[in-house]
């Protein structure tokens, strides 16, 4: 199988939708992205890395980070955690406050906001430092010493965050967050606001590709805590698009606001597509043709 010729072809797929999203101008540090933007990369079990388009321009990962946040969280212990996050869709926008008074301060998934909140706090207990921890591991799987928060970005989301303030505070006063809120906003806002490229999170994501070993070979996660962290990705990972992604696609993702998809197949690798303009759910438009084209055309499908 010819690789780059896939990611050739899905890059021009991408090309034809390009300029039909909107960047993620509720956060003003991205509203000036180029929605015409896109960058595709592989990454095999193997160690084979290809790339197309700007596959090395650093990007805001947002809620990408969301994904190495949980599997740091259960590697250090977090095995809790699931008492205080479902597993479940939520149907719901991924800032929204609807379903947290009714289900008593326990986030539907980790890959919602209020979720995300609650295993960084996890995070923070279990570590000391979060966002931290996240750059690490980044930098450790991707070999990019680079990798970094944007200041920038960080201070645009802690300047517009008044919705996940709000989550936070409602959690808390039902006893689900364990640290200040304001630490876990500060972490929380820290770990989506690091940038890397689509190489760094192709890589970074081969963990879960490859059962829970990390590019050094030292376990991470249990098989079965990969498996699982695999089949919440493919129902919940692409905000309430779930389905859609599922049945488009074919594969565990998750998506950020800052327009990338990291999409696993476990056993053989992780790819990550990226264009900084959003659909109305907030997933990348180009990002999400690429990679239904990409599955369509290759065998790298979990169904």
């Amino acid at each position: 199988m010819n690789y780059d010729e896939l990611l050739e072809r899905s890059r021009d797929v991408a090309g034809q939708v390009l300029g039909r999203g909107v960047p993620a101008d509720y956060i003003p540090a991205l509203a000036c992205a180029d929605p015409y933007d896109f960058g595709m990369a592989l990454a095999t079990v193997d160690g084979e890395v290809h790339g197309v388009g700007e596959w090395r321009k650093p990007f805001s990962v947002q809620s990408v980070s969301k994904l190495f946040v949980l599997a740091l969280a259960l590697a250090h212990g977090g095995t809790s955690l699931w008492r205080r996050v479902g597993r479940e869709p939520s149907g719901n926008p991924f800032n929204s406050l609807i379903q947290l008074e009714s289900e008593q301060g326990v986030p539907r998934n980790p890959f919602i906001n209020a979720g995300a909140l609650v295993v960084t706090d996890a995070l923070l207990s279990l570590t000391g430092d979060a966002g931290g921890a996240v750059v690490d591991f980044l930098r450790a799987e991707s070999g990019n010493p680079g990798i970094a928060v944007d200041p920038a970005v960080a201070a645009s989301e802690a300047g517009h965050g008044h919705r996940n303030a709000a989550l936070a505070h409602f959690m808390a006063s039902f006893g689900n967050l364990h640290n200040p809120v304001d630490e876990v906003l500060a972490h929380y806002f820290a770990h989506c606001s690091i940038t890397a490229d689509c190489r760094d999170l192709a890589l970074a994501g081969g963990f879960l590709a490859r059962h829970g070993l990390r590019a050094d070979g030292s376990r991470l996660l249990s098989r079965s805590d990969a498996k699982r962290i695999n089949a919440v990705l493919l129902t919940c990972g692409t905000y309430d698009a779930a389905g859609d992604f599922a049945y488009r696609v074919g594969l565990p993702g998750k998506s950020g606001v800052g327009g990338g998809i990291l999409a696993i197949v476990p056993g053989r690798g992780a790819v990550c597509a990226w264009s900084p303009g959003l659909d109305a759910v907030g997933n990348s438009v180009g990002a999400m043709a690429a990679l239904e084209d990409f599955t369509e055309r290759s065998d790298w499908s979990v169904f």
